[in-house]
């Protein structure tokens, strides 16, 4: 008889795994639940410093720290680096998120509240229950995922409604012409899905986006 690898049993390190699991939520909910109102920058972790985005970026989180937002992002290199790096010089609290892939992702020297983790699925929670908005510069498949769970969530009444903020109009409107073009017309979208988001240019604008969502809020009468 074959006698199996500790690899190989998955009956034996399963249950251990949901221990993991509940760790990264406990810790993750005891540390974002004191960092007050907070906006989520996502990005390309390869844009270099030179990079108009990166720029952007720095100075968005700038804007959103004087504004009395934490700054949220993944931890690593490009547009999370250059958010850390405007929310900390702006004097506000810099987040890192930082995840355990293969490669490893060393977080960035402009965070002063880090979180390890070694599931997307936490991480990804974390960045939902504790944004007040979702700002998404240009990046590749993680800023894309990031995105389009954000909107998906709101389109099916998931989570209350909050601004997201695609920052780049020409970076991302061939992408938004295909999504007219293809799932708008065969009716896979409704065109109120396209309220959900809004694109900008400015880092001004961004700021604006969103304390305008939230006057208008808290216009609402209470039920």
């Amino acid at each position: 008889m074959t006698k199996m690898s500790n690899k190989d049993n998955f009956t034996a390190e399963e249950p251990w795994r949901i221990f993991r699991i509940m760790s990264e939520f406990v810790d993750g909910f005891e540390t974002l639940s004191r960092i007050g109102p907070a906006v989520s920058v996502f990005g390309s972790t390869r844009a270099r410093r030179d990079d108009k985005y990166y720029r952007l970026a720095e100075k968005t989180a700038y804007l959103l720290a004087k504004s009395g937002y934490a700054v949220v992002t993944g931890a690593g290199p490009g547009i999370m680096e250059a958010a850390n790096k405007g929310a900390k010089s702006a004097g506000g609290r810099s987040v890192g998120l930082n995840i355990e892939v293969p490669k490893v992702q060393k977080p960035n020297a402009y965070i002063n509240t880090l979180l390890e983790f070694k599931y997307f699925f936490c991480r990804k929670v974390m960045f939902t229950k504790y944004s007040k908005a979702y700002v998404i510069f240009p990046g590749g498949f993680g800023t894309l995922d990031e995105f389009f769970e954000g909107v998906t969530l709101i389109q099916t009444e998931r989570i209350p409604a909050f601004p997201i903020v695609l920052v780049g109009i020409t970076y991302w409107e061939k992408l938004f012409s295909w999504v007219k073009k293809e799932l708008l017309k065969r009716n896979y979208i409704s065109a109120k899905d396209f309220r959900i988001f809004k694109m900008v240019d400015r880092p001004e604008e961004v700021v604006e986006t969103i304390k305008r969502f939230y006057k208008k809020e808290n216009k609402k009468p209470k039920s």
